[in-house]
């Protein structure tokens, strides 16, 4: 069944929400906002709870205690959200589009997240071992 294409986010169970994740972590990367303009900048410095090699959160049921910072996501607030990546299943259904061959729901398989490059697996590190996040910005997560 392709749920996402037959109801809206507000329709979804909260199973067929969670589903929507893809599991790449990218929403898990430390961002910089310039205050002037705006602008979202990416770091390849990954939250202290992100499962590097799972891309996955550690802590998931408790995420929100141990990062302060960490935004839920809901049908609410997935509009405003701008930082999101443009990959983001919940960002791409908001925006009204489909969500893309590799995505898990689609393919039937996670691997494809990893085999398509959209995994931040390898392409991270630790908060602990960044130093000042500004050294770490990058482009490819957008």
């Amino acid at each position: 069944m392709t749920f996402w294409r037959e109801k809206s986010l507000q329709d979804l169970s909260k199973a067929e929400w969670e589903s929507l994740c893809d599991g790449c972590g990218r929403c898990c990367l430390e961002k910089l906002e310039d205050m002037d303009t705006g602008e979202i900048s990416y770091t390849n410095v990954a939250c202290n709870l992100l499962d590097q090699e799972t891309c996955g959160c550690s802590n998931y049921a408790e995420r929100f205690r141990y990062m302060p910072d960490c935004v839920p996501l809901d049908p609410q607030n997935i509009h405003e959200l701008k930082w999101m990546p443009s990959t983001c299943a919940y960002r791409l259904l908001a925006e009204g589009k489909d969500l893309p061959v590799w995505h898990p729901l689609v393919s039937g398989t996670r691997d494809t997240v990893f085999s398509a490059g959209i995994a931040v697996r390898g392409r991270c590190l630790a908060h602990h071992e960044a130093g000042e996040l500004e050294d770490h910005i990058v482009d490819w997560p957008r």
